[in-house]
């Protein structure tokens, strides 16, 4: 199928974009890298008659240190962020977590903001704005907005953005000293959506105790999901194999939610929540034991 007919347009300033999107809010789309939106359209799932393509704005494409932070424009490329030395440096994490995004030439077009705001549950960049505790910035004519990343995915293909605003940029601090960090995910075949995945992150005191820990899931739930109770489980503790159990089982049992699909049930799904979180806390404690050295 192709779409239904709509008015395209290619503004090459965010002035210009965010004009156009308050004339047309309610029936226009942003075009980033086209991964999700040009598809849907195709299948008429979705009919916008106004396209807003933003690849011409140049001042949405970086990644650059700031302090203790790294800022990244919302049209900075997948595979920007899997090469970025200072993301490798600071946030290692990402570094981890992109190659598991779809394939090379997936990740050559698509953009980090237009994963976001897409607010897929099986998505991964989702859930590393939630395990790395990002900041996003929101912006419209009349101003801008930080939205922290717990506040900003409202659901199943939702965000907080309003119709009359983009998602500009992306701010990440540096994670802590003493951190290790692990992505894992199962997917039936390298490149597709996963079953299910997990991003762990545990930082440990002087002493090798426990002082944070982060546990976040994809496609397991509408959303991703931040399992709090079983992080909460391992702070202020020496983490042995029982802790890790626990916190595997209340994650996998308890606080996730998912689905299921032609592919997998919710009850396998939960099982590979529960395997996963267990190897993926005991690579991030080793990680974290090494920089305690």
């Amino acid at each position: 199928m192709k779409p239904a007919p709509f008015e395209y347009h290619a503004p090459d300033s965010l002035e210009q974009v965010l004009d156009l999107i308050s004339q047309h809010a309610d029936e226009a789309k942003i075009l980033a890298g086209g991964q999700s939106l040009v598809p849907a359209m195709n299948f008429r799932v979705v009919q916008p008659s106004v396209v807003i393509d933003l690849n011409r704005v140049a001042e949405l494409s970086y990644i650059r240190e700031n302090g203790n932070v790294i800022r990244i424009g919302s049209m900075a490329r997948e595979r920007h962020l899997e090469f970025d030395l200072s993301i490798a440096k600071r946030i290692p994490l990402m570094t981890e977590t992109v190659p598991f995004i779809a394939h090379p030439q997936i990740r050559n077009r698509a953009t980090i903001g237009g994963s976001i705001v897409h607010a897929d549950p099986a998505a991964e960049l989702p859930v590393l704005m939630l395990a790395l505790s990002a900041r996003l910035k929101a912006k419209k004519v009349s101003g801008e907005r930080w939205i922290d990343a717990q506040d900003f995915f409202a659901g199943m293909f939702t965000t907080a953005l309003e119709p009359d605003e983009i998602l500009a940029e992306i701010e990440l601090p540096f994670m802590p000293p003493r951190t290790g960090w692990s992505f894992m995910e199962v997917a039936p075949r390298a490149g597709d959506y996963a079953l299910m995945g997990v991003a762990a992150l545990v930082t440990l005191e002087k002493n090798a105790k426990c002082k944070q820990a982060k546990l976040v899931y994809l496609n397991a739930g509408d959303g991703p999901v931040d399992a709090k109770e079983a992080a909460k489980i391992l702070e202020g503790e020496k983490l042995n194999d029982k802790l890790i159990e626990s916190s595997a089982r209340l994650a996998s049992e308890k606080e996730i939610n998912p689905f299921g699909n032609i592919h997998t049930s919710p009850d396998f799904q939960r099982h590979l929540a529960n395997v996963l979180t267990k190897k993926a806390l005991k690579q991030a404690i080793h990680r974290a034991e090494e920089n305690l050295q």
